[in-house]
């Protein structure tokens, strides 16, 4: 394994400590900065530690006895994922900060940092897996990384289906099925996948946990981080009520048009939800769910829970702003996908939309808006940028504004955002 100068992103998190800890055990030449992407100045409610992660890293860095830095993003931050996500509640979508912050953020402007002072790739703390196979690979990866069929897995159209494909890498889940972070990455394109490293991808967290009691690491017993990344433990509903003004305005049954009561505003709700919508359904074993939010005249629509209810399930969809980590998919294939982070992934038909004018209104400048990154390969001008998908079985409560991501078995192919 050839030396390596890298940095490493260190959030404070046992995570980013393990993968810091196990290059600078492989003999790279290690570098570790935090990301200050967010200061809680404007007094949201909830706890946003940055001071104490700063303080974690730090001492995971002098205990490695490697050199840390403080890097200073938050203006890029506040454009690039904040914006985005105020925007997004605004306009009647649910934003995927996450998401953004992967694609716009860590492997963005933070990795133009990085190959600004000369590093060689840029190392994170995410559970998922970088293939290197060459020119012209369908990923046949060995030792940690085997790829498997899921238990869902729809059939691949070929053996070798990503044989003619000019792709250097691939990107595969987390050996770890229950911490693999795969789903936030699937807006991240080739150029940004050859820079990025992922050590850690080939653990399981206890495994990872006894590597960081055995090495003395002071974040080994941290625990996680469950908050908006890189913003902190702070509600959803309670940093919307900062930035975003309530519009109050009517909740209606979608079966018949009835008025049932009044919504704060459409930002605080979300398809699929159940509790805190504010009515009684005053009927026996029934109860209302958000199954659509209506932009136009500000109507928050709602159903009693159920097979039939208008809106909440779905077989066909459509995706915009498409990314591609190879190849683009540019004809009808039976694929996998994954709706949300915790969804397992399942069968769907992908077709890729052939009236480009028909989305033309999303680019580029809804694409910017929103914070969608786009592909930089020299195919990316011929992709498509809009799909329909067809899913084998139904699927509950698609978002728009939302990310999905494509998958062939383990290999993470892409993503898009739901119309």
């Amino acid at each position: 394994m050839a030396r390596e100068r890298l940095l490493v992103a260190l959030s404070g998190g046992v995570d980013s400590s393990v993968a810091a800890l196990l290059l600078k055990q492989q003999g790279h030449d290690v570098v570790c900065a935090y990301m200050k992407n967010w200061i809680n100045e404007d007094n949201v409610i909830g706890n946003c530690p940055w001071l104490q992660d700063i303080a974690d890293a730090r001492a995971v860095c002098e205990k490695l006895g490697v050199e840390f830095r403080v890097v200073n993003l938050m203006h890029d931050y506040r454009r690039l994922v904040v914006d985005y996500l105020l925007d997004g509640y605004q306009r009647g979508l649910t934003p995927n900060p996450d998401v953004m912050c992967n694609s716009r953020v860590k492997f963005g402007v933070f990795a133009a940092y990085a190959r600004g002072e000369g590093f060689t790739g840029l190392a994170t703390g995410h559970y998922a897996r970088r293939v290197d196979g060459g020119r012209g690979f369908a990923p046949r990866p060995s030792g940690n990384d085997v790829v498997t069929s899921g238990h869902n897995a729809a059939p691949t159209a070929a053996p070798n289906a990503l044989g003619t494909n000019p792709q250097r890498y691939a990107l595969i889940e987390g050996a770890d099925k229950n911490k693999d972070q795969s789903y936030f990455l699937a807006l991240l394109n080739q150029e940004q996948l050859a820079f990025a490293r992922f050590p850690i991808g080939h653990l399981a967290k206890p495994k990872l946990r006894t590597l960081a009691t055995d090495a003395g690491l002071p974040t080994a017993e941290k625990k996680d981080s469950q908050g908006i990344c890189f913003i902190g433990e702070v509600k959803m509903a309670d940093f919307l009520r900062a930035y975003v003004p309530e519009q109050p305005g009517p909740i209606v049954r979608a079966a018949d048009g009835r008025t049932l009561g009044e919504h704060r505003g459409l930002h605080y709700y979300t398809i699929g939800q159940r509790k805190g919508i504010g009515i009684p359904s005053n009927t026996d074993h029934q109860a209302y769910v958000v199954v659509g939010k209506r932009a136009a005249d500000n109507t928050l629509l709602v159903a009693f829970d159920g097979p039939t209810a208008p809106g909440l399930w779905t077989t066909e969809c459509r995706v915009h702003s498409l990314s591609f980590i190879g190849e683009p998919l540019t004809a009808p294939t039976r694929l996998e996908c994954r709706v949300r982070y915790r969804d397992p992934r399942v069968p769907v038909e992908f077709t890729p939309e052939t009236d480009s004018e028909r989305w033309s209104s999303l680019s580029p400048a809804t694409t910017e808006r929103s914070g969608v990154a786009q592909a930089t390969s020299p195919a990316a001008t011929s992709a498509p940028t809009a799909a329909t998908l067809r899913f084998a079985t139904p699927q509950r409560a698609l978002a728009s504004g939302q990310i999905l991501a494509l998958y062939r078995g383990e290999e993470l192919l892409g993503g898009g955002v739901f119309a």
